[in-house]
Protein backbone atom coordinates (compact mmCIF):
# COMPACT_ATOMS: atom_id res chain seq x y z
CA UNK A 1 0.00 0.00 0.00
CA UNK A 2 1.51 2.95 -0.99
CA UNK A 3 1.21 6.02 1.68
CA UNK A 4 1.79 9.58 1.48
CA UNK A 5 1.82 11.91 5.31
CA UNK A 6 1.70 15.46 4.19
CA UNK A 7 2.07 17.91 6.70
CA UNK A 8 0.57 20.87 5.65
CA UNK A 9 0.60 24.68 6.59
CA UNK A 10 2.67 27.37 6.52
CA UNK A 11 5.72 26.91 8.89
CA UNK A 12 5.91 31.19 9.75
CA UNK A 13 2.58 31.80 10.63
CA UNK A 14 2.43 30.34 14.12
CA UNK A 15 0.49 27.35 14.98
CA UNK A 16 -0.47 27.20 11.33
CA UNK A 17 2.90 25.42 11.06
CA UNK A 18 1.41 22.02 13.36
CA UNK A 19 1.67 20.09 10.27
CA UNK A 20 4.52 20.39 9.20
CA UNK A 21 6.15 19.69 12.33
CA UNK A 22 4.06 16.83 13.03
CA UNK A 23 5.05 15.48 9.82
CA UNK A 24 9.00 15.58 10.77
CA UNK A 25 8.39 13.32 13.73
CA UNK A 26 6.58 11.14 11.83
CA UNK A 27 9.78 10.60 9.09
CA UNK A 28 12.13 11.10 11.86
CA UNK A 29 10.43 7.61 14.07
CA UNK A 30 9.55 5.85 10.38
CA UNK A 31 12.23 7.14 7.79
CA UNK A 32 10.65 4.77 4.86
CA UNK A 33 7.30 6.60 5.00
CA UNK A 34 6.62 8.60 2.03
CA UNK A 35 6.16 12.44 3.83
CA UNK A 36 5.71 15.69 2.32
CA UNK A 37 5.69 19.33 3.36
CA UNK A 38 3.48 21.33 1.75
CA UNK A 39 1.54 25.29 1.85
CA UNK A 40 -0.84 24.51 -0.73
CA UNK A 41 -4.16 23.88 -1.51
CA UNK A 42 -6.94 22.57 -3.84
CA UNK A 43 -5.47 21.44 -7.39
CA UNK A 44 -2.13 21.38 -6.39
CA UNK A 45 -2.30 19.22 -3.45
CA UNK A 46 -4.71 17.23 -5.03
CA UNK A 47 -1.63 16.73 -7.77
CA UNK A 48 0.53 15.57 -4.99
CA UNK A 49 -1.93 12.90 -4.19
CA UNK A 50 -1.64 11.13 -7.62
CA UNK A 51 -0.70 7.44 -7.56
CA UNK A 52 -1.21 7.20 -3.27
CA UNK A 53 -3.33 4.31 -2.01
CA UNK A 54 -3.83 6.59 1.42
CA UNK A 55 -3.15 9.96 2.27
CA UNK A 56 -3.02 11.64 5.36
CA UNK A 57 -3.06 15.44 5.89
CA UNK A 58 -1.71 16.87 8.72
CA UNK A 59 -2.98 20.59 9.38
CA UNK A 60 -3.93 22.86 12.08
CA UNK A 61 -7.67 23.79 12.27
CA UNK A 62 -9.41 26.77 14.33
CA UNK A 63 -13.26 25.69 15.52
CA UNK A 64 -15.66 28.10 16.90
CA UNK A 65 -16.16 25.26 19.92
CA UNK A 66 -12.47 23.71 19.96
CA UNK A 67 -9.38 23.32 22.46
CA UNK A 68 -6.55 24.57 21.63
CA UNK A 69 -4.63 21.68 21.22
CA UNK A 70 -6.99 19.23 20.29
CA UNK A 71 -5.81 16.16 18.24
CA UNK A 72 -9.01 15.36 15.95
CA UNK A 73 -8.71 12.47 13.17
CA UNK A 74 -11.90 11.80 10.59
CA UNK A 75 -11.94 11.40 6.71
CA UNK A 76 -11.99 14.15 4.49
CA UNK A 77 -15.66 13.44 3.74
CA UNK A 78 -16.69 15.17 7.09
CA UNK A 79 -15.17 18.41 6.23
CA UNK A 80 -17.71 20.62 5.28
CA UNK A 81 -17.04 22.02 0.95
CA UNK A 82 -16.93 25.46 1.30
CA UNK A 83 -15.86 25.71 -3.18
CA UNK A 84 -18.85 27.74 -3.47
CA UNK A 85 -16.92 30.53 -1.56
CA UNK A 86 -13.86 30.05 -4.02
CA UNK A 87 -15.09 30.86 -7.51
CA UNK A 88 -13.30 33.53 -8.26
CA UNK A 89 -10.10 31.32 -9.61
CA UNK A 90 -9.36 27.66 -10.77
CA UNK A 91 -6.47 27.86 -7.89
CA UNK A 92 -8.79 28.73 -5.16
CA UNK A 93 -10.83 25.32 -5.31
CA UNK A 94 -11.23 23.14 -2.33
CA UNK A 95 -9.50 19.92 -1.89
CA UNK A 96 -12.80 18.09 -2.37
CA UNK A 97 -13.57 20.16 -6.09
CA UNK A 98 -10.12 18.98 -7.33
CA UNK A 99 -10.68 15.37 -6.27
CA UNK A 100 -14.14 15.15 -8.35
CA UNK A 101 -12.58 16.55 -11.10
CA UNK A 102 -8.72 14.53 -11.09
CA UNK A 103 -11.60 11.24 -10.59
CA UNK A 104 -13.75 12.37 -13.28
CA UNK A 105 -10.67 13.05 -15.33
CA UNK A 106 -9.34 9.33 -14.58
CA UNK A 107 -6.33 10.07 -12.08
CA UNK A 108 -5.39 7.25 -9.30
CA UNK A 109 -6.33 9.14 -6.20
CA UNK A 110 -6.69 7.80 -2.89
CA UNK A 111 -10.07 6.41 -2.30
CA UNK A 112 -9.57 7.94 1.25
CA UNK A 113 -8.16 11.01 2.98
CA UNK A 114 -7.84 11.10 6.62
CA UNK A 115 -7.28 14.31 8.22
CA UNK A 116 -5.32 14.97 11.24
CA UNK A 117 -6.24 18.05 12.72
CA UNK A 118 -4.59 20.12 15.71
CA UNK A 119 -6.99 23.24 17.05
CA UNK A 120 -5.11 25.98 16.51
CA UNK A 121 -4.65 29.74 18.27
CA UNK A 122 -2.64 31.54 15.98
CA UNK A 123 -2.35 31.11 12.32
CA UNK A 124 -2.09 34.10 11.00
CA UNK A 125 0.98 35.94 12.82
CA UNK A 126 4.15 35.78 11.34
CA UNK A 127 5.84 33.38 14.27
CA UNK A 128 7.81 30.20 13.64
CA UNK A 129 7.31 29.04 17.23
CA UNK A 130 3.77 27.46 18.19
CA UNK A 131 1.67 27.98 21.07
CA UNK A 132 1.96 26.04 24.31
CA UNK A 133 -0.97 23.98 23.98
CA UNK A 134 -0.36 23.08 19.69
CA UNK A 135 3.57 21.96 20.33
CA UNK A 136 2.83 19.96 23.18
CA UNK A 137 -0.33 18.21 21.16
CA UNK A 138 2.61 16.87 18.24
CA UNK A 139 3.09 13.52 20.12
CA UNK A 140 -0.68 12.99 20.19
CA UNK A 141 -0.93 13.84 16.52
CA UNK A 142 2.27 11.51 14.99
CA UNK A 143 0.28 8.67 17.18
CA UNK A 144 -2.83 9.15 15.52
CA UNK A 145 -0.96 9.08 11.92
CA UNK A 146 0.34 5.57 13.16
CA UNK A 147 -2.78 4.68 14.40
CA UNK A 148 -4.39 5.25 11.23
CA UNK A 149 -1.45 3.86 9.10
CA UNK A 150 -2.05 0.47 11.10
CA UNK A 151 -5.82 0.71 10.56
CA UNK A 152 -5.01 0.97 6.60
CA UNK A 153 -2.52 -1.78 7.03
CA UNK A 154 -5.34 -3.68 8.92
CA UNK A 155 -7.60 -3.65 5.86
CA UNK A 156 -4.96 -5.39 3.59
Amino acid sequence: MKTLVVGLGNPILGDDGVGWRVAEQVQALRPSLEVDYLCVGGLSLMERLIDYDQAIIIDAMQTDHGRVGTVTCFPLAALPDLSAGHTTAVHDTSLQTALRLGRQMGVKLPDEITIVAIEAKRVVNFSDHLSTAVAAAIPAAVTAVFTEIERWQGHR
